[in-house]
């Protein structure tokens, strides 16, 4: 036992018939930094099917989550494995946003930990730099996921004290501790509306937009009004395609900067010596004063502020980055709920028809945890979420971890990356 790498081993489950276990294709650069496998490193299986034991954390999901919380564990000289199923890290960044995309928040209230942004970088960097800091950081940090392995069960085996892992290469891994990052973000929602199955048009959800460009001279309906839809009508509008957006509920517009400053950085600052209450009154008091009365466009705003609804729903405030002067210019049309898509457009609620060409769903995504992760303690099973709200969601039973659930973006997942590793160190070394 001795001459094998500690990261790595096989381990029995139920004996079967005895196998030897060698490493797989693609094994040897995860063991050891690199080490090659040999001969000397084979284990005795007793299993048809041989189940890899990682010595350190699994983690399931190499966006920018799964990267923050191995580089802690990595700080602290524990070596972490991540499996991701898409072929790239970042995957929903790389591969399912728009062009135009910029970080809402300032680039000081993004960073991973333990690395900035370059000071060269703008304060709202775009997507193609965040995906170049990205990939910086998991340079920087020595992280190699394994791309194309998507975890398709994990559940806990009390007997050995292990949770086990299987993928959809065939392959099982086992591990004390287990780190779910695939986020709040997994899965596109698509809302069922009546009707949609006839429509003759384009419909699409946000995850396939790229440009406007596609939509020149094309009537829109973009349904949803969060800050993906709010700047998709943006992006269609400059395109010269004729945008219409459903806004079902209520909704917070606020702009980008306030008084010099970010809106979330002065808010941020404000919180550490007021009330939320005092400092939602601020915030839609300057908000009016900037952006008037948006109701009578019809964007009527929340009987809660905007800081205290984010925080007992996780429901975030739309930061203006242009869209609104397009919509008071009529250049965006606003229209409400949507009754039933027809073949040729849609029908709303207060009995408009309006014909369309292309539908777009900006209504946003969820965690598709529960769908692989045999759990009920610590995650919801409705909608895939921690149960504890938090920051007391990120430490589950048995040496299960969430990190990238807080509904608090990069800040609350950089967090939890720190917390996560910290807790699993005090166990890490005693195993060691």
């Amino acid at each position: 036992m001795s001459s094998i790498p500690r990261s790595f081993m096989a381990i029995a489950w139920r004996a079967e018939e005895e196998t030897p276990f060698r490493p797989s294709r693609g094994f040897s650069h995860i063991v050891n930094h690199g080490e090659e496998c040999s001969s000397s490193h084979l284990f005795k299986s007793t299993r048809k099917q041989e189940v890899l034991y990682f010595a350190g954390p699994i983690i399931v999901g190499a966006g920018p989550s799964g990267l923050a919380v191995a580089a802690c564990f990595k700080n602290r000289g524990i070596e972490s494995l991540i499996l991701e199923r898409a072929p790239c890290a970042a995957s929903s960044w790389r591969l399912k946003t728009y062009d135009r995309l910029r970080l809402h928040l300032p680039k000081y209230l993004c960073e991973l930990p333990l690395m900035p942004f370059p000071a060269a970088l703008p304060l709202y960097p775009t997507k193609r730099q965040f995906l170049a800091y990205l990939d910086a950081y998991a340079a920087e940090f020595g992280l190699s996921p394994r791309f194309g392995v998507a975890v398709i069960s994990a559940e806990r085996d009390d007997s050995a004290g292990l949770w086990r892992l299987r993928s959809d290469t065939g392959e099982e891994f086992a591990t004390r501790w287990l780190v779910v990052a695939t986020g709040e973000n997994a899965e596109p929602m698509v809302p069922a509306i009546p009707g949609v199955a006839d429509f003759r048009g384009t419909v699409l959800h946000t995850s396939a937009y790229r440009s406007g460009e596609a939509y020149r001279g094309q009537r829109v309906l973009v349904v949803g009004c969060g800050n993906s839809g709010m700047e998709v009508a943006l992006d269609l509008c400059e395109h010269n395609a004729i945008p219409s957006i459903v806004v079902r509920e209520t909704v917070h517009m606020l702009p980008r900067e306030m008084l010099g400053r970010s809106t979330f950085g002065l808010s941020t600052w404000l919180l550490k010596w007021l009330p939320v209450w005092t400092v939602d009154r601020f915030l839609l008091t300057v908000a009016r004063l900037m952006l008037g009365d948006t109701a009578s466009l019809g964007l009527h705003r929340p009987k809660l502020g905007p800081l205290e609804l984010k925080s007992l729903t996780g429901k975030t405030p739309v930061l203006d980055v242009g869209t609104l002067a397009k919509i008071k210019s009529g250049s965006i049309k606003v229209r409400p709920a949507i009754k039933r898509i027809t073949d040729r457009g849609a029908e709303f609620v207060d009995g408009r028809i309006e014909n369309f060409d292309v539908t777009i769903f900006a209504t946003g995504y969820k965690s598709n945890v529960p769908r692989w992760l045999k759990e009920s303690d610590m995650f919801s099973e409705m909608d895939g979420l921690p149960r504890k709200p938090f920051p007391n969601g990120w430490k589950g039973p048995n040496g299960l971890y969430a990190v990238g659930f807080t509904r608090r973006g990069l800040v609350g997942a950089s967090l939890d990356a720190m917390r996560i590793a910290q807790d699993v160190e005090l166990s890490y070394k005693v195993e060691k």
